[in-house]
């Protein structure tokens, strides 16, 4: 069983930088890959960025490659997305995801765990 909680959204200008975390709970987190996923108002949740379990392996979505980060720390159990020139179009609620296959949660279909999101709002 793992419990994931982000935190580290809020409300920035364009251009400007956040870091959401994601706190995971269970000694198995080190097996997991995790990933990000966002979801803004109306729109179907959708894939940000995945690490595996080992950080060698990343995929970012088109949208947000050159830009957004993902990292993550097996000794304390976090995942971390650095998000750099944010756009209007950033704003969404984003969610933090951990499933045992690297491919099955990249496409969302193999998330195990999620968290309980954390807004992030990028004003014009």
């Amino acid at each position: 069983q793992v419990q994931l909680v982000e935190s580290g959204g809020g409300l920035v200008q364009a251009g400007g930088s956040l870091r959401l975390s994601c706190a995971a709970s269970g000694r198995t987190f080190q097996r997991y890959s995790m990933g990000w996923f966002r979801q803004a108002p109306g729109k179907e949740r959708e894939f940000v960025a995945v690490i595996n379990w080992s950080t060698v392996i990343t995929n970012y979505a088109d949208s947000v490659r050159g830009r957004f980060t993902i990292s993550r720390d097996n000794a304390k159990n976090t995942v971390c997305l650095q998000m750099n020139s944010l756009k209007p179009e950033d704003t969404a609620i984003y969610y933090c995801a951990a499933g045992s296959n690297y491919w099955l949660v990249r496409d969302g279909t193999g998330c195990d765990y999620w968290g309980q999101g954390t807004q992030v709002t990028v004003s014009s």
